[in-house]
């Protein structure tokens, strides 16, 4: 999964390319806005708060079976939760407000608009020039936590499976477990595999008996092999192979209940 690296924190290439184009609008909005002695960054940000808004909105009415038992979980917006092209909507009606309602600004705003559109679309299309093949299940070798030796392909055994990276110092981590937990239960035609990075089959099982949590398929990753071949380092990560073996989306993040029903949606 493309991430960028923010000193001890880790963005999706997609939310980077969305905050990198933000910025980018908004400073030449500042510029503009110098230049003419109008303020048009407040009119650009009126317009990214609208999208955002719009996106996530639109994710929660997709999934309101998920969130209406947590309704606290609609404002968390760690589980990345967004429909961008309802997000494009809101922001393009309110940037249509804006300019209809402010002809002195019309040049300067639009100029603003359109830098951060280009940067996203530039930003999208070089970084799918350059991404690589989806690609397939590593083969490393994990320990269960009877001690017994397996693979994630021999695990998977011609399901699609969800891999999550874990650990039980990570707080996220501990949050999203009673998530997937129940998912491996409503979803038993998909293997769920729990690979702890780094730590060791006692400290396992101890968290696991301390949390009361019933999780199939616990395998440890002493070395973070599994993380360091996929390029995920960051916890937690959830990835997500086809029935082929093939990785076809990848979660960076907390999960929530309508995040991990959106990504399972793929295998359909």
């Amino acid at each position: 999964m493309a991430t960028i690296d923010i000193g001890p924190l880790a963005l999706p290439l997609s939310r980077a390319l969305l905050l990198a184009a933000g910025i980018v609008a908004l400073l030449i909005a500042a510029l503009a806005g110098r230049n003419k002695q109008v303020s048009v960054t407040d009119p650009v940000f009126h317009v990214l708060f609208a999208g955002s808004l719009s996106a996530r909105a639109a994710f929660v009415l997709s999934y309101w079976e998920q969130y209406r038992s947590d309704l606290l979980g609609i404002i968390d917006i760690r589980d990345g939760g967004f429909d961008p092209i309802f997000g494009l909507i809101g922001a393009l009606l309110v940037l249509t407000r804006q300019l209809w309602r402010n002809p002195t600004i019309r040049r300067a705003l639009s100029g603003a608009a359109a830098a951060g559109f280009l940067t996203w679309v530039a930003g999208a299309l070089l970084t799918g020039l350059v991404q690589p093949p989806a690609p397939s299940i590593p083969d490393s070798t994990l320990t269960g936590l009877d001690a017994r030796m397996t693979t994630l392909p021999q695990l998977a055994d011609g399901q699609p499976m969800v891999v999550n990276l874990w650990a039980s110092w990570c707080p996220p981590c501990v949050r999203e477990m009673p998530v997937l937990e129940k998912a491996q239960h409503d979803y038993p035609d998909i293997t769920f595999v729990f690979v702890n990075q780094g730590e060791q089959p006692e400290t396992i099982q101890n968290f696991l008996t301390r949390l009361g949590l019933s999780l199939d398929n616990v395998v440890t990753d002493t070395g973070a092999s599994i993380g360091r071949s996929t390029g995920n380092r960051a916890l937690p990560t959830t990835l997500f192979y086809d029935r082929q073996g093939r990785q076809v989306n990848a979660h960076l993040g907390e999960l929530s209940a309508a995040s991990l029903t959106h990504n399972l949606e793929r295998f359909n």
